[in-house]
């Protein structure tokens, strides 16, 4: 037997052996999921497969290089270079290159991200005067988005009675026309976006038998990384390419199907064995990263979802504390009550080893602020990426350009940056040009007079400027190497003169970043050049960093920050501990999911997840009231609560408020259920007696009835409850009558001087 696989246990070991047909395995959380694919291409490259003939299709392009490494660890770094490993996008980006001709394009089409994506459907909206507020644009873009997902091009879509009925309903039934000239827009600009290159290689394979059936006898095994992920479009393609053969190992977990917002279908991994007779299904159950109170309160959790293959993950590790529940007054104390615990936990590990893990990206600003009123060093994962600042999308639309000049995004972006004196206008004419004869922007460019560009002598002559500079970059990128004519082009366009100029602070990290850039691009072609790559091209560099996804952006790693994640965000990393704050009805489960069952158990999952990402830790948190839409309103805690085996949870004393918290409460009391339903929470709530008074705007009768109260009897020293800081004690008073103030110390939030008429304080 191989050294490796001693490394593996006998479930693993089964799974990456088996090479007698279609393989679903299913991974647990944390059950070395990414060893058993690393050690299965291994295995298959031990037992003669050709690594150029192995296909291994990931989510990340930081997944496939993490599992690179490992492979080249084994089998040497020269094999491990030649295997066909990437993610759908990349992988059939290369393949539709090299038949781009079969589908009416050039092999070196420009890929438009999701930003060059919504600005050419503000134009066309914009062209077509129709009012963004009503087609709007992002929402016009995921139309689009999930029709292309779906299979359905421009054509079906027109001919589709459902969308067309469905977009009266909805008062945009123009949204067919504006698809139609999105598609034929890229296609003059010789573009295609992220969707597009799922959807032209089904085209491809669709319409081009003799295609699909040239690489369905290349590629001898197929491999899928989170299949539990992939949408309609990649379910097909890995379909059709392993039709016949069998060859085939999908590795993933329904129960952490996460990304329905995005097209993924958990029905392609429930059904997988339906689609493949003879298929042997792997289970991975023992989680090598959690702890057994984590992994069993998880597993109590997963259970109350019907649509799942059923499994039952384990742990070997120590039993490990409960998961623990925190209760706080409001949104503002539960912020406050976790930077509070974070800094507590600070004795027991890093910063860098706890993340706060929140439902929406919304809530992070009151946790930021809480972290930096307590002095803890943080970082927001998932903020901008160094592709997405807008400095560097103006360089590198001009290396777009440079490439294909039939770019359209990219050459109205740098068309008058920096500044050259062709404006909006100017632009609209050739736009309007370039749609009335079928043809780019840049034919337009080529001969103005021909196309009665409606322009004076002043501003062609700038045009012409505009268009030599660019054919001058375009005839030496034939023989300069990428970080040359790179320089070239930052240098010649004005950019470096334009951005020197500005010392303001936010100028300075403009120029650093275009530094960085062009760093970058000489680090680029060393590594080629290392690799055996003599002439690294500008579209070389291109083709990489087009491919990135919002899943690979670098992190700090090396610094010792808490890291402040939506649960999304989270899929794949872990933690010595995690919290999940915001566990509430109506924001965890969401609020668009309260009708809809198969929604609530997504959300259900997403919130397995989170717990699944702590080693040794797992915090759950939650408000009764939040600030929403500029009022306060009553919370009810997230009926995944108590979907968790109440032997696994623990509540602390210093949240054990029977009166008034209806989690603990109801936890307690024998002749309850664990948990009333929200509906009988609701109606508790209403009652004075077993629920915490109602908050509202705060208007001129509560002043009035809060100035009457007699406010002689707080003293000093005396424990009082505020319905957004939470309980505190009085440390002092300022002011007389109705001006008199309180200092007061919350446990949570911190000092307080408040204003005793407003503040509404509860003696303890």
């Amino acid at each position: 037997m191989e050294k490796y696989l001693e490394e593996l246990n006998e479930s693993q070991r089964k799974a990456v052996v088996y090479l007698d047909g279609p393989a679903l395995v299913i991974a647990g959380a944390g059950s070395g999921k990414t060893r058993v694919l690393t050690y299965k291409i291994a295995w298959l490259l031990k037992q003669g497969f050709a690594p150029h003939r192995i296909l291994a299709l990931t989510f990340t392009n930081k997944a496939a290089r993490e599992m690179k490494e490992r492979i080249a660890g084994i089998v040497g770094e020269e094999t491990a270079r030649r295997l066909w490993m990437g993610t759908f996008h990349s992988i059939f980006s290369r393949i539709l290159r090299r038949e781009a001709e079969r589908l009416g394009f050039t092999s070196n089409f420009t890929i438009y991200d999701a930003t060059d994506s919504k600005n050419l459907i503000k134009s066309i909206i914009k062209e077509m005067q129709l009012d963004d507020k009503v087609y709007r644009p992002g929402m016009i873009q995921s139309r689009i988005s999930n029709a292309k997902n779906a299979l359905i091009t421009y054509k079906a879509y027109e001919q589709n009675k459902q969308l067309i009925e469905d977009d009266l309903r909805n008062k945009i039934p123009l949204v067919r026309d504006i698809y139609a000239r999105y598609q034929n827009r890229c296609l003059q600009a010789g573009a295609m976006d992220f969707d597009d290159l799922l959807l032209q290689t089904n085209l491809l394979f669709r319409d081009h038998p003799d295609v699909l059936e040239k690489y369905r006898d290349y590629f001898q095994y197929v491999l899928v990384d989170e299949y539990q992920d992939t949408n309609f479009a990649q379910h097909l393609i890995v379909k059709r390419l392993c039709e016949g053969r069998g060859n085939l190992c999908v590795v993933g977990d329904d129960a952490q199907s996460i990304y329905s917002f995005r097209g993924a279908n958990i029905d392609n991994i429930l059904q997988f064995k339906q689609l493949y007779p003879g298929c042997q299904i792997f289970k991975l159950e023992r989680n090598y990263r959690s702890t057994q109170n984590i992994v069993n309160a998880a597993n109590s959790l997963i259970r109350k979802n019907t649509a799942q293959i059923p499994k039952q993950v384990y742990s070997e590790k120590e039993e490990g504390s409960k998961l623990q529940v925190l209760s706080s007054y409001s949104d503002y104390e539960e912020a406050y009550a976790v930077a509070a615990r974070v800094q507590e936990m600070r004795r027991q590990m890093p910063y860098a080893d706890m993340a706060v893990l929140y439902r929406t990206n919304a809530q992070s600003r009151i946790l930021e602020e809480a972290m930096r009123k307590r002095n803890i060093p943080y970082r927001v994962y998932g903020g901008l990426s160094f592709y997405q600042r807008k400095e560097v999308k103006d360089v590198i639309s001009y290396f777009r350009l440079v490439i294909n000049p039939h770019d359209e995004e990219a050459f109205k972006r740098v068309i008058n940056y920096p500044t050259r004196g062709i404006g909006d206008t100017t632009v609209s004419k050739l736009v309007s040009a370039a749609t009335t004869y079928g043809v780019s922007l840049w034919a337009v460019l080529q001969s103005l007079s021909d196309y009665a560009v409606p322009v004076n002598a002043g501003t062609a002559k700038k045009l012409v400027a505009f268009r030599e500079l660019i054919d001058s970059f375009r005839e030496r990128n034939q023989e300069l190497p990428a970080d040359e004519i790179a320089t070239a082009i930052v240098k010649e366009s004005g950019i470096v003169a334009l951005l020197a100029q500005d010392h303001s602070t936010e100028g300075i990290g403009k120029f650093e970043n275009l530094q960085e850039l062009l760093k970058g691009i000489a680090e680029f072609c060393q590594i080629r050049q290392e690799e055996g790559n003599t002439q690294v091209s500008l579209g070389d560099f291109l083709a990489e960093v087009s491919l990135l996804t919002d899943q690979d952006q670098e992190g700090d790693e090396n610094t010792d920050k808490v890291t402040l994640m939506t649960v999304h965000a989270a899929k794949g990393l872990e933690f010595g501990a995690v919290f999940v704050v915001g566990l509430e009805e109506e924001l965890f489960p969401s609020a668009m999911s309260k009708d809809n069952p198969r929604a609530i158990e997504e959300e259900r999952r997403l919130f397995y997840v989170a717990i699944t990402r702590a080693e040794h830790h797992c915090i759950l948190s939650f408000a009764r009231s939040r600030f929403k839409n500029g009022q306060t309103t009553m919370c009810i805690p997230s009926r995944f609560l108590r979907d968790i085996d109440m032997k696994y949870l623990e509540t602390e004393d210093s949240y054990r408020r029977p009166e008034t918290d209806s989690f603990v409460s109801e936890r307690k009391t024998e002749s309850r259920p664990a948990f009333t339903s929200p509906l009988q929470q609701a109606k508790m709530r209403e009652t004075p007696s077993v629920g915490p008074r109602k908050l509202t705007r705060m208007t001129e009768t509560r002043v009035s009835s809060a100035a009457e109260q007699d406010f002689s009897d707080f003293q000093v020293g005396m424990r009082v409850r505020h319905a957004r800081f939470g309980e505190g004690v009085i440390l002092s008073f300022d002011g007389d009558g109705n001006n008199r103030k309180a200092l007061i110390e919350f446990d949570n939030s911190g000092q307080k001087q408040l204003f005793l008429k407003f503040a509404r304080l509860e003696k303890m």
